[in-house]
């Protein structure tokens, strides 16, 4: 893993996860895969291996890069802009 561009400019210390899970999974009456988190806002959302692929989704919407996995026992971050993992 390398730190992309973006990594160097996320909050530190990163945010607070703004829920448990994904808010518009629960709105959906969805269920979520895997969780996100947002480095740059603490929104939680769904992988996109879930319906909504809603981490997709938030990043589309805000231009917020770099999300962690929100899964007990991993710590990876992906860059949606640099597409990989870093």
């Amino acid at each position: 893993m390398s730190e992309c561009p973006h990594v160097a400019v996320m909050p530190r210390p990163e945010p607070a996860p703004a829920a448990d899970t994904c808010p518009e999974c629960l709105a959906d009456g969805t269920h979520p895969v895997q969780l996100r988190l947002c480095l740059s806002c603490g929104h939680v959302g769904c992988c996109d291996s879930s319906a909504g692929r809603h981490a997709t989704g938030h990043f589309h919407s805000t231009g917020h890069p770099v999300m962690r996995t929100f899964e007990p026992g991993e710590a990876w971050r992906w860059c949606f802009v640099d597409g990989s993992i870093v």
